[in-house]
C-alpha cells in the first residue's frame, strides 16, 4: 500500500509541475523558471542540457530542469524503478527516502563512468542524512536511482556536501549545537567539516575546520585540497585534505556573501547576496541577539575563484529584483548562467549575459 500511495503522489506531482512553471514574467535582469520551491543548490549534468535543483523545504526534494525548454519536473518520486539500495555500501541507512518528506539542500555530482554519476544530497526530511543516488544519461531525460544514505552524527545538521574520487564524503555543518546564526554573523566559529570514509563506520569531525558558518564546500581536481565557504567571514578557506589543522589560505569575497561553491566546467563559481546593500540598510545586522533573516531583497553577485591569484573575480551581478532573493548557487549551461535561491520559489536565468571566453577571466 505504501508504494501505491507513493506512486500516486508521483503521478500527481508530475501532472502539476509544468503548469506551475507558467505565467512567470521576467524582471529587468533575470528570466525565470517558476515553481521549484527554494532551489538552494544547482548542478548541471556535464555535457547535457539538464540541470538538477534541490528543494530546501519539506517535500520539495529534487527537480530536473530542461534548460532548452525552461521547464522542470519533480525528479525523485520513489517510483519502483528509482529504488535500488546498495546495502553493502550503505549498511547504516535505515531504508528508502520518503519523497513526501524529502528536504534537499546541498548537492554534489561526481562522475563514475561514461554517462553515469553519483549524486549526493544533504537531506533534512525525516532524517538528517546524506542521500546517495546514481544518475544515468539516456537518449531522453537522465534516470535517477536512490542507492542509500549516510546518517549524520546526532545533533549535526548538514549544509553542503562534496565527494572525493575514492568515495570519501565531506559535509559542512553551519551551526553546531549550542551556536546560532548570530554567532557566525559576528565572526565566531560555529561549524565544522565532517568526513566519512568508505567502510570507516561513520563521520568524524576534521580538526581545524571550525569556521564562522561553514557553508558551501568543493573539492579541487587534484584531490588534495578542498574549499569551504565561511559565511560569517564572506570568504573561502582552503584546506589540505591530509592535514586540516591549519588552513592553507583564506580568500575574501568582494562585497558579497558566498553561499555555495561549485565547479562549472573549469570555473570555480560562487554565488550569494550583496553584502552592503543600501536598499536594505547596508550590512546584515544582529538585533536582540538575532541575525537579520535577509528577507529584504538584496543585489545578487556571482564570482569566480582564481586560485593562483588568490582572489575572487566578479562574473555577473545585478540589483535587487522583485521576483528573486536569496541567491545561493550558480552554474553555466551552454551560454546561459543559471541561479538558485534558498528563499524564492523559482530558478533564475541571467538575461543578456555574455559567457566569458575559455580560459581565465581578465
Amino acid at each position: 500500500m505504501r508504494w501505491k500511495a507513493l506512486s500516486a503522489l508521483a503521478a500527481a506531482l508530475l501532472a502539476t509541475a509544468p503548469a506551475a512553471a507558467q505565467n512567470c514574467a521576467p524582471d529587468a535582469e533575470l528570466a525565470y523558471v517558476c515553481g521549484p520551491e527554494k532551489p538552494e543548490d544547482l548542478l548541471a549534468i556535464p555535457g547535457t542540457p539538464w540541470l538538477i535543483a534541490s528543494g530546501f523545504a519539506a517535500g520539495a526534494g529534487l527537480k530536473l530542469i530542461d534548460t532548452r525548454t525552461r521547464t522542470y519536473t519533480p525528479w525523485f518520486t520513489a517510483a519502483p524503478g528509482q529504488i535500488a539500495p546498495d546495502r553493502r555500501a550503505f549498511p547504516a541507512c535505515p531504508g528508502p527516502l520518503d519523497p513526501r518528506l524529502f528536504n534537499a539542500r546541498g548537492l554534489s555530482l561526481r562522475k563514475l563512468g561514461n554517462g553515469t554519476w553519483r549524486l549526493l544530497v544533504v537531506n533534512h526530511g525525516g532524517r538528517e542524512s546524506i542521500e546517495a543516488f546514481d544518475v544515468a544519461e539516456t537518449a531522453g531525460e537522465p534516470k535517477l536511482a536512490w542507492r542509500g544514505c549516510l546518517p549524520m552524527p546526532p545533533g549535526q545538521v548538514g549544509n553542503s556536501v562534496a565527494g572525493f574520487a575514492d568515495g570519501t564524503v565531506l559535509v559542512t555543518v553551519l551551526t553546531r549545537p549550542g551556536t546560532t546564526i548570530a554567532d557566525f554573523v559576528a565572526g565566531k566559529a560555529t561549524g565544522g567539516v565532517w568526513e566519512h570514509r568508505p567502510g570507516g563506520g561513520g563521520f568524524r569531525l576534521l580538526p581545524g575546520t571550525g569556521l564562522p558558518g561553514n557553508n558551501g564546500i568543493e573539492i579541487d581536481p587534484d584531490q588534495r585540497r578542498f574549499y569551504v565557504v565561511a559565511f560569517g567571514w564572506h570568504a573561502v578557506v582552503v584546506f589540505d585534505r591530509h592535514d586540516t589543522r591549519i588552513p592553507v589560505a583564506r580568500i575574501d569575497a568582494p562585497d558579497f556573501m558566498p553561499d555555495n561553491i561549485h565547479w562549472s566546467g573549469d570555473r570555480l563559481l560562487l554565488a550569494g547576496m550583496r553584502l552592503d546593500e543600501p536598499t536594505c540598510g547596508g550590512l546584515r545586522r544582529i538585533t536582540g541577539g538575532v541575525a537579520d533573516p535577509m528577507l529584504c531583497h538584496r543585489g545578487w553577485i556571482v564570482g569566480e575563484m582564481d586560485i593562483t591569484a588568490g582572489r575572487i573575480r566578479t562574473v555577473a551581478y545585478g540589483g535587487p529584483q522583485p521576483g528573486f532573493n536569496g541567491l545561493s548557487a550558480a552554474t553555466i549551461v551552454g551560454d546561459q548562467l543559471w541561479l538558485g535561491s534558498f528563499q524564492s520559489s523559482r530558478v533564475a536565468i541571467v538575461r543578456d549575459w555574455k559567457a566569458p571566453l575559455e580560459g581565465p577571466l581578465p
